[in-house]
């Protein structure tokens, strides 16, 4: 599909309303049933009682924290599968998930409680992992995408190490939330969060959508791009740091929920083609709605219990994974 204005106003407005319907189901399906009287009742600002409070203070704010996370990593798989030119990649490829990952945990580990001091930390976590796969990767001259995934993967592998070794060693009482940023759960999700996530996902993804078409033209490789006027290493570097933010800022709200940002965007991709002035958008919102939907399975599937919503998307996207490499073979793009 080109992207014309009018076609990513229809491509928009449609998907936003997939939004709508998956944060309406997640508002009305839970362990507690609310009754079409009640879900019109509370709409209106007239339903009082436990009702209420499920609605207004557990559901609500879990939806809009799943459609930010959502929104967010899909931007991210989208930057990272345009620039890689390789559909598998996700946004924890470059091992930007582990580094902000670690920089949580260390949070925890400092009894920080600030949201804001979290996300920092997080953030700076991810920062330094997207510097330091950039130094290894300049150690080659440039760029190159072979060089930039596997030096994340080895990243990645020691991040993960690092997060063993703590869990190994922390107290009873801290264990469980360091658990936390390995499963990804929404489970203690609150409107903080959500105001929180909100700004960031809005400026993220308005400079990542500014470089659409610089993404446009690294498809056709790194060396075509520079030839066409694009300063490559400069876009790749600005991009990195953008989804590091996104990035930082997700994980320490919501833990790791992976392969959202692998499944959103090739789907997307898929049906929509390689333009993304019109994938970056309908990645965004796409994912929104998705995770919505993987977090109202995750409360619904085994009621009254609850699973992570990382065991979900875990769930549907090892095999999309494996589908995906057994139908591709050696052809990533």
């Amino acid at each position: 599909m080109k992207a014309t204005a009018p076609a990513v106003g229809l491509v928009c407005l449609g998907l936003m309303g997939l939004v709508l319907l998956a944060l309406l189901l997640g508002l009305w399906l839970g362990t507690v049933s609310i009754t079409p009287a009640q879900f019109w009742d509370w709409l209106c600002g007239r339903l009082n009682g436990a009702p209420a409070i499920i609605l207004s203070d557990l559901r609500l704010p879990r939806l809009l924290l799943a459609a930010l996370v959502g929104a967010c990593l899909s931007l991210c798989g989208a930057v990272f599968q345009g620039i890689l030119r390789n559909p598998l990649a996700e946004p924890f490829i470059l091992g930007v998930s582990g580094g902000a990952a670690c920089g949580a945990v260390l949070a925890l580990l400092m009894g920080v409680a600030s949201l804001w001091s979290q996300s920092l930390l997080a953030f700076a976590g991810a920062v330094g992992t997207v510097f330091m796969v950039l130094a290894v990767a300049r150690r080659r001259g440039s760029l190159e995408t072979s060089t930039l995934v596997l030096t994340g993967v080895m990243i990645n592998a020691f991040f993960t190490a690092v997060i063993m070794f703590v869990i190994a060693t922390t107290t009873d009482q801290k264990l469980h939330a360091i658990l936390f940023w390995l499963y990804g759960d929404l489970a203690a999700a609150n409107l903080r969060q959500a105001y929180l996530l909100l700004p960031v996902t809005l400026v993220g993804g308005g400079v990542i959508f500014f470089f659409a078409r610089h993404l446009n033209l690294l498809n056709a490789g790194d060396q075509a791009a520079a030839a066409l006027g694009v300063a490559v290493e400069r876009v790749k570097l600005i991009l990195f740091l953008v989804v590091s933010l996104l990035v930082g800022v997700t994980v320490s709200l919501s833990g790791l929920i992976g392969f959202v940002g692998l499944m959103v965007p090739h789907l997307v991709r898929i049906t929509l083609g390689h333009d993304h002035r019109l994938l970056l958008p309908a990645s965004g919102l796409f994912g929104a709605a998705f995770l919505m939907l993987a977090d109202t399975a995750a409360r619904t599937v085994i009621s009254p219990a609850a699973l992570p919503v990382g065991v979900v998307t875990a769930a549907l996207g090892a095999p999309f994974f494996v589908l995906l490499l057994a139908k591709r073979g050696s052809r990533w793009w």
